[in-house]
């Protein structure tokens, strides 16, 4: 599914892409270098204030390119560390990019570190039963432009926050592609997307600090593999066997276990990097000591890292979170065989901050008022 707007997102061309319309037009090659230093070295957010640039250019870039192809709609700081975007694209579609900080002894809040998990479809198809973003099914893939323009939304954000002192351009530490939708479902657009961020006349985002993550498409996995910019790579496991994984996502069906697990161990032995086993924790489904077992032979086996994470409630499903102690329990059965393991703690949760929520919310309230 995709959307063709009237005007391609500056954000979407590459060097070489921008570069090739700027001869077409007679302007010389260098020009494109020169407009991409002002969308992201220097954020500038009108054309205007591109000042090294002629007047008929400028022009001719506004008649040619969307400049921002989302805006912000609503920003939502929780009680935690938790800021959650909501963000308009051209079609008035929604989607969700949020920022985690985390604070560092003896800095304060604007000098935390910042992951940004960003979106790549306004919705997903991928029909987990757990998750919001799914609820209401695939409208449409972003496009490279819109991947990259909710990292700019961020960069203006914090930027007015906190001036910049740094020499990074970014202005935050991490990426996970975690958001709304299956990354490797757009996988054409998320590559263009990601390419752009690393590069030096982009964002100049460093490849390793780039973590994606996947439901478990295998082709795709492989795939990904064989890519030359070495991102990392995150699966959604979330149940340890068939039978439970198979109860909450439909892609085990096509993917069970038994071909999930090679193709993990295949990218990882591939880059020499840990991967990450994101495990949502949900009370009587997949919290027992059994899954917690198999989930510890399977990461001893990938000698993964484990990111578990109690479920965050969702209106109108009927999952639950466990307690704490019941939580401490399954990670303890991992601790104790050493394996490398996260309990994340809530974040976000008093501003919908699970994936997919607070557009829910939205579209709802529009449709109300409508």
């Amino acid at each position: 599914m995709k959307f063709t707007p009237e005007k391609p997102a500056l954000t979407g061309e590459t060097l070489d892409t921008l570069a090739a319309r700027l001869r077409e037009r007679g302007e010389p090659a260098f020009r494109a270098k020169q407009i991409l230093e002002w969308v992201y070295k220097k954020r500038a957010r009108a054309w205007d204030e591109m000042t090294n640039l002629s007047r008929p250019l400028r022009a001719w870039l506004a008649d040619t390119f969307e400049l921002m192809p989302a805006s912000l709609v609503l920003g939502r700081e929780s009680a935690d560390v938790t800021d959650k975007l909501l963000l308009e694209l051209r079609d008035r579609s929604l989607i969700e990019t949020v920022i985690i900080r985390a604070p560092q002894d003896g800095v304060g809040l604007d000098h935390s570190r910042k992951t940004i998990c960003i979106s790549t479809q306004v919705g997903c198809a991928m029909a987990c039963a757990f998750c919001a973003s799914g609820l209401a099914g695939l409208k449409r893939d972003l496009d490279a432009g819109e991947i990259v323009a909710q990292l700019l939304q961020v960069c203006h954000r914090e930027d007015a926050r906190t001036p910049r002192a740094r020499a990074e351009l970014a202005s935050f530490d991490n990426i996970v592609v975690m958001g709304m939708g299956e990354p490797l479902a757009n996988y054409d657009a998320l590559i263009r997307a990601l390419t752009i961020v690393n590069a030096p006349w982009g964002l100049g985002f460093g490849a390793r600090r780039i973590t994606v993550s996947t439901s478990g498409l295998v082709p795709k996995i492989l795939r990904l593999a064989d890519e030359p910019l070495g991102f990392r790579l995150a699966i959604s496991l979330h149940g340890a066997t068939d039978e439970v994984r198979g109860k909450i996502m439909p892609v085990n069906k096509a993917w069970p276990l038994a071909k999930l697990i090679p193709a993990v161990k295949a990218f990882s032995e591939k880059h020499g990097r840990m991967v990450t086993l994101e495990f949502i924790l949900i009370e009587d489904l997949n919290d027992t000591p059994d899954q917690a077992e198999k989930l510890r032979d399977i990461a001893l086996d990938l000698h993964a890292h484990v990111n578990l994470i109690p479920y965050n409630t969702v209106e109108g499903l009927p999952w639950k979170r466990p307690g704490v102690a019941r939580q401490e329990r399954f990670a303890d059965v991992l601790r104790d065989a050493r394996v490398s393991v996260t309990l994340r703690r809530e974040k976000g949760h008093d501003i919908d901050a699970a994936c997919g929520q607070l557009r829910l919310k939205t579209e709802k309230e529009r449709e109300a008022a409508a």
